[in-house]
This record gives C-alpha cells, structure tokens and sequence, in this order.
C-alpha cells in the first residue's frame, strides 16, 4: 500500500473517543514545546498533522485551550472518560489536526522527520538522529 492510501486509525485508551486518517501526513515529528511537555507529562509529544478532510473522529472529547506561540489558540482534546490525550485542534473549525502518535492502534505507522521547539527541550528527552531540528515553529 503506497502512503498516499494509507489508513491510520486509533483512539484513546477506552476506546470512546476514535479517529481515522486516510492519506500521507502533512509533517510528522516531536515537539518539545513546554505546553506539550506538560499536557503528555513527558519529554515531547510525538504528532502526525493531516489536513482536516482527511481525518474523521468520532466520540466527545473534553477540550484544553492555551495560547499557542503564534498567539492563537491551541485546543488539545482527550477523552472524557479515560483522560487519554488524542489530538489537536478543533473539528470544523481547523484546517488540519495532529493525532498524537501514542494514540495511533499501530504505532509502527509512525515516522518522525521533524523536531519542534528544540530550545525548549529538557536535556534527557532525546532527539533523535535524523530528525530536522527547528529551535520553535517552523514557518
């Protein structure tokens, strides 16, 4: 199957909160931003961003909103129930969403090529060799 007629599908850990993408992402990477940091309470969050026509979600999802660098807002959504972080953005408002590569059913579809706000990175998260570095957003 070539990567443009690739499916990801995958959800929160309890399964009420679900999505499928068809298609390549747009970009797929790490960011290390301190929002995302704390929100997956990691070192970075792993992402993949599709264009919002190519995902579909199903479920209610409790939303977090904080400013984002540019200075809009960034809406992070997780599951209600189980608390599972799923993706970003807000359906049918967005033009592209990022699911979190944690939440994928197959976490071998993932292949980072980016890493995002790399100034802010701790010292033990990693970056891994080959990735495109990007101290903040790329433009």
């Amino acid at each position: 199957m070539s990567e443009a007629e690739q499916t990801y599908t995958g959800g929160c850990l309890c399964g009420a909160v679900r999505y499928e993408a068809v298609g390549a992402p747009l970009f797929t990477g790490h960011c290390y931003c301190a929002d995302c940091r704390k929100a997956s309470g990691s070192g970075f969050i792993p992402f993949l961003a599709f264009a919002s026509a190519a995902v579909r979600f199903s479920g209610q999802t409790l939303q977090f909103r904080s400013r984002s660098f540019r200075g809009g807002e960034a809406v992070r959504n997780s599951c209600p129930v189980c608390g599972g972080l799923v993706f970003g953005g807000v359906v049918g408002e967005d033009s592209s969403h990022t699911l979190y590569a944690g939440s994928l059913d197959d976490p071998s579809l993932f292949h980072p090529k980016v890493a995002i706000f790399a100034r802010d990175r701790p010292a033990w998260a990693i970056i891994p060799p080959g990735l495109t570095v990007f101290d903040t957003m790329p433009g």
